[in-house]
């Protein structure tokens, strides 16, 4: 008998972590393939349909043999224009629609392309945290050194940016930013936005903001662009998708716009990795760009009712609930006792209680442990069946614990 191989990764390897998501929906997919039926709050996977029109136009262009062959690989001329007209209606940026435009394979590939672009070994990233894993980890694949900023407010979030550009030598290279928040709903002001290019001049950063939530937004409130500040093309770009928006988070389509050398550098790493993105797909988001902006509405507001469904029945739980304004979770504390679980075994304990997969905020790092992201995709009633299933677990665990036969804290 042969020895068994043992291959060696590269180092690079041995800075990420188990990703947690991965091993929430193993679990998930093992109950559902056992007949069992799971409601998942865990991931920000939408269960509504993309507008009809949308995918009515993909089944079409798909049927002509042409948009088989490799596409564009930085986008096709005319959702770049329609991206460009998109900022200059909703935000009243101008964008040539050019070279400070390039589509993307969805916005996590892109946000991780553009690391390649930016960043090397030596070089630092600063990142709010808790953070969507990609905005971290996208800078360790690259080889940077990745410091967290803290979330507790603009003012400071600011000063400690600005200390680490003072203390730091060499300085950051890149500020990582996420409004509206995920996981947290968290929000950012125009004046932060302006905050951060004047540092960014000051201290030469560069600066990315992930929207991917731009436009699920409740009770009136209207995210800004970080490119509505004046000089924000000068420092930075920002990554938009239409996984959110438009329902279409299969789909993979997602863009950048913003400073032209950075996307310059974003077009050159891409050159090597990607051939583009199917032009029906490409040729189905321009009819969503230019003809969907009220199914865009239509669905914030069904994220909103959900939202409210959510935090109505987890308040009379006695859980602590601050109501998002932006993106399609809730950022909930776990209840004591129970958060001497920890995130992870609370929710692994949901999983197998209660057929509730769950976020656990040990996910967005160790600042998000204690905290659960739950995802507003699911329909009002299972929401309510989620929420019922998840209280009858917890008062199993209650009588265990009574019981002595329910740990709470592990050696």
């Amino acid at each position: 008998m042969s020895e068994e191989r043992k291959f060696k990764f590269a180092d690079r390897m041995n800075h990420l972590p188990p990703y947690l998501f991965g091993m929430i929906n193993k679990i998930k997919m093992e109950k559902r393939w056992k007949g069992e039926d799971v409601i998942d709050l865990g991931m920000g996977n939408p269960v509504d349909p993309a507008p009809q029109q949308v995918t009515e136009k993909l089944c079409n262009v798909a049927m002509d043999p042409k948009t088989h062959r490799y596409p564009a690989a930085g986008g096709m001329k005319n959702l770049k224009r329609e991206i460009a007209l998109y900022y200059k209606r909703n935000y009243d940026v101008d964008l040539n629609g050019i070279d400070d435009v390039i589509c993307t394979i969805g916005s996590k590939e892109g946000i991780s392309h553009l690391c390649l672009a930016l960043l090397g070994p030596g070089d630092t990233v600063l990142v709010p945290a808790p953070a969507f894993p990609i905005h971290v980890y996208a800078a360790v694949i690259a080889g940077a050194n990745v410091l967290r900023i803290s979330l507790n407010s603009e003012e400071e979030s600011l000063q400690q940016i600005s200390t680490m550009c003072k203390s730091l030598y060499p300085g950051p290279k890149l500020v990582m930013l996420n409004y509206p928040h995920n996981p947290t709903g968290i929000l950012a002001t125009k004046d932060f936005f302006k905050e951060i290019v004047v540092l960014a001049k000051k201290h030469n950063f560069m600066v990315i903001n992930d929207f991917a939530y731009s436009r699920i937004t409740y009770d009136g409130y209207v995210a800004p662009s970080f490119l509505e500040v004046p000089g924000a093309q000068d420092v930075g770009v920002e990554f938009g998708s239409f996984s959110k928006s438009y329902n279409m988070a299969g789909w993979r389509l997602g863009y950048c716009v913003g400073n032209k050398e950075m996307i310059d550098g974003l077009s050159k790493i891409k050159g090597y990795y990607d051939y583009g993105i199917f032009s029906a797909i490409q040729i189905a988001g321009i009819v969503a760009m230019r003809d969907c902006d009220d199914t865009i509405q239509e669905q914030a507001t069904l994220y909103q009712s959900r939202r409210d469904v959510m935090c109505e029945v987890l308040l009379r739980m006695g859980w602590d609930v601050d109501i998002p304004k932006a993106g399609m979770f809730l950022w909930v504390k776990i209840p004591e006792p129970y958060a001497q679980m920890g995130s992870i075994r609370f929710a692994v304990e949901m999983m197998n209680r209660a057929n509730v997969a769950v976020a656990p905020g040990a996910g967005f790092g160790e600042e998000g442990d204690g905290y659960l992201r739950l995802a507003l995709v699911e329909n009002e009633n299972r929401i309510r069946q989620a929420l019922k299933q998840m209280k009858r677990a917890l008062t199993e665990i209650d009588k265990e614990i009574e019981a002595g036969t329910f740990q709470l804290e592990q050696d």
